[in-house]
């Protein structure tokens, strides 16, 4: 995933240079559909510059996660589709990430989830949380100490 934010972070090539692929680039982030999208709707919105995972978040990365959210509600909205309610927005909780790179995933309809995908960005899971959740968790962990 580095090279590919490597290429839309570095080059300024518009979409048509890379059929199917859809981006979002705006104040050092960009967003693309996810190769495997487990809804109709499924992006990544990522930053460019490398951050780890959401575990390693703290309190003030809590803009660039609001930050995040608005990118994908954006993406939404720019791809026709306009029932926020029915929407997830979320990242894999560690150990079960595949990629060590900060990504936000906004699926939709939420509704529309296949089995295996509303197993795999299952809400209240061990291996996902919400994006709602991840801010909460980081105001009450910085509340904490």
């Amino acid at each position: 995933m580095f090279g590919l934010l490597l290429m839309w972070g570095g080059q300024s090539a518009g979409a048509a240079a890379h059929p199917g692929v859809e981006r979002f680039l705006s104040e050092g982030l960009v967003c693309f559909r996810d190769i495997k999208p487990g809804a109709p709707h499924h992006y990544l919105v990522v930053p460019i510059e490398h951050m780890g995972n959401c575990k390693t978040l703290k309190k003030e990365h809590i803009p660039l996660v609001e930050k995040m959210m608005d990118a994908g509600k954006k993406t939404l909205q720019q791809n026709n589709f306009t029932d926020s309610n029915d929407v997830r927005m979320g990242f894999h909780w560690p150990p079960f990430c595949s990629i060590s790179h900060l990504h936000l995933h906004v699926l939709a309809p939420a509704s529309q989830l296949g089995f295996l995908s509303r197993m795999i960005y299952r809400i209240n899971s061990y291996w996902f949380i919400t994006a709602e959740q991840l801010i909460e968790r980081l105001q009450t962990a910085s509340a904490a100490s």
